[in-house]
């Protein structure tokens, strides 16, 4: 499982992220969208395609084009569509499976 965190609060968290070029990429719907405000940013990859990014509001602070997505990738990259991954700003971290005891076995 891993976790997006910024400003102390968790962005995202999920146990099916895409690692792309040392970032971890986060299905849509496992992102806290309240935190993310549209950019007019955009940056083409050349193999990915082009990239919309969104800047992270949390407790009043702002973080500017933090995040990224490819609503449109290229054919090489369609398995991270609208997948979102964070800049170097944010904390990913790798969150252990805990063990769960249940009582009579």
């Amino acid at each position: 499982m891993m976790r997006a965190i910024w400003n102390g609060v968790v962005l995202a968290e999920s146990a099916h992220t895409e690692l792309l070029e040392g970032h971890y990429y986060f299905p849509p719907g496992t992102v806290k969208p309240e935190f993310l405000r549209r950019s007019t940013t955009q940056i083409n990859c050349p193999w990915k395609g082009m990239a919309d990014f969104c800047h992270l509001e949390v407790d009043g602070e702002r973080c500017e084009n933090a995040a990224w997505y490819f609503p449109a990738p290229k054919p090489e990259a369609r398995e991270i569509r609208n997948y979102i991954a964070f800049g170097d700003s944010v904390e990913i971290e790798i969150v252990e499976a805990q063990a769960v005891c249940l009582s009579g076995q």
